[in-house]
């Protein structure tokens, strides 16, 4: 797998924060994907106390959505954690994770912000840029901006904002379960990121890409 960019990872903070500064003005935030046939979860746990970053990915068939391969990766975590900069503590695992893959998928869904970031580039971001894939953040938790509660039914969503900006949506998933943070990472759209996570969400709040990545990210060693 050949990367669209390349950095070095041993980084400090404030280094790390200069990075993604640089890298956001290369995002894309229009529809540049195209046919979707293999959709990819992308998940990250840490194993040993933190010591070891596990990162899975899970590939599904788009859109009967079953899965087609998986991958898991560990290396020595080396990056602290600090909020706003978990790309640089988790992508490193991720990307032996997808260099373990036979094909590599036409869209990245992954657990964890796109550019509803302070910087606007949080992992999914971060990743699509690397690798010159189309990705969604699908987060379970807000980072930064302020919103609405949607209303409670499947596909409602709110804008969030920050500064006067709309950086992605507050989208339900199922009626009467909290909503997920959605958001543009790379080459794809909010209106087209919105679509595809519904697409995905069968039964559960999360999409079906998360679900298996998360499993396979949390679960014991294999």
């Amino acid at each position: 797998m050949k990367l669209h960019f390349s950095h070095a990872w041993n980084l400090s903070p404030s280094e790390a924060i200069s990075l993604q500064r640089e890298l956001r003005a290369y995002l894309i935030l229009e529809d540049r994907l195209g046919p979707v046939r293999r959709v990819a979860g992308v998940d990250v746990g840490f194993e040993e106390g933190g010591a070891v970053t596990r990162a899975a990915i899970a590939v599904l068939r788009y859109p009967e959505l079953d899965v087609l391969e998986t991958a898991i990766a560990r290396r020595p975590t080396e990056f602290p954690y600090v909020p706003g900069l978990l790309s640089f503590r988790e992508l490193p695992a991720v990307l032996d994770a997808l260099e373990q893959l036979q094909e590599l998928p036409d869209l990245l869904l992954c657990d964890g912000q796109g550019i509803a970031h302070p910087r606007r580039l949080g992992i999914a971001s971060h990743l699509g840029l690397l690798v010159n894939i189309p990705s969604i953040g699908v987060a379970k938790t807000r980072l930064y901006g302020t919103y609405d509660e949607p209303p409670n039914h499947r596909g409602a969503w709110a804008p969030l904002r920050a500064n006067g900006e709309i950086i992605g949506v507050v989208l339900r998933t199922r009626p009467g379960v909290k909503p997920l943070y959605i958001s543009s990472g790379h080459r794809v759209s909010l209106e087209t990121a919105i679509g595809y996570v519904i697409m995905c969400c069968t039964r559960y709040r999360l999409p079906e890409t998360t679900r298996h990545a998360h499993r396979l990210a949390s679960g014991g060693r294999s």
